[in-house]
């Protein structure tokens, strides 16, 4: 299962959405997400559907790589769709003891599951389209208002990027961990879940481990190559809005508008 966590992950090819700058995938990933809290009816749904589904086709990212990303979240999914289902007050439509399943429920459950999928699967196309150092500056951009503030902006999109970076490598390394273990007699896939979880303690010591060796390897190499933050620094490629950058925005803003507005009307 830890490998199939895509989140973090680049997938290398040649698509129009590579090749978009990374402002507009940021932009794009983050209007995407926020009007999906705005639906409230079945076609609104699936518009962001179909407008998803084509972005995928586009990205030339296999469907099935991203979905392999999901089996990571399938016991939230269940968890969220559980609660909802029973948790929701409404019209009964069947009872067992003092669990009691409503059509509010189960419209919320299903509500809830699609969006959650559709919030994954729409997040992860953003780090598999766009390299960490495209998504670094792609945030340092967008975020140099901030600047008036004395945010360090710079420092908080090294610090994101970094982040997202390490998500693969730390599954990566405590798959090793785990495979190393298990070798030598561990047991983590018997047993209830109270007993499982038990078992993942002893990863945590090698791993924690790992990740600060890797932090201190990280600071020694940029402490060599004389970084010292964002004041002064240029870029080798700056980043430029090209005539595909401003058709994505279009894109974008004509998918917000017919999607908010076909659920405003349908309401």
């Amino acid at each position: 299962m830890l490998r199939d966590i895509t989140l973090g992950q680049y997938y290398q090819t040649d698509s129009v959405i590579h090749r978009l700058d990374p402002r507009v995938k940021l932009a794009g990933t983050l209007l995407y997400i926020i009007s999906l809290f705005f639906f409230k009816n079945f076609i609104a749904y699936l518009i962001a559907i179909v407008f998803l589904a084509t972005v995928i086709k586009l990205s030339h990212v296999p469907f099935r790589f991203m979905v392999k990303g999901m089996k990571a979240i399938v016991f939230l999914l269940l968890i969220t769709v559980v609660f909802n289902l029973f948790l929701t007050p409404g019209e009964a439509l069947v009872t067992c003891w003092k669990l009691t399943i409503t059509k509010e429920g189960v419209e919320m459950a299903v509500t809830m599951a699609v969006r959650l999928t559709m919030l994954i699967i729409g997040s992860s196309i953003m780090t598999l389209t766009t390299t960490p150092n495209n998504l670094t500056d792609g945030m340092e951009k967008g975020l140099r208002p901030l600047k008036l503030f004395h945010v360090p902006v710079h420092e908080v999109a090294m610090m994101m990027s970094i982040a997202l970076r390490f998500i693969p490598i730390l599954m990566e390394e405590t798959d090793k961990i785990m495979k190393a273990q298990i070798a030598r007699g561990a047991d983590f896939e018997s047993g209830n879940l109270i007993r499982r979880a038990r078992a993942m303690v002893p990863l945590l010591v090698p791993l924690f481990i790992s990740a600060f060796r890797r932090a201190n390897d990280l600071a020694m190499a940029m402490e060599a190559r004389c970084y010292r933050g964002g004041d002064g620094r240029t870029k080798m490629k700056p980043l430029i809005y090209q005539k595909r950058d401003r058709i994505a925005y279009l894109c974008i803003l004509l998918y917000l508008v017919v999607s908010i507005g076909v659920g405003r009307i349908l309401l």
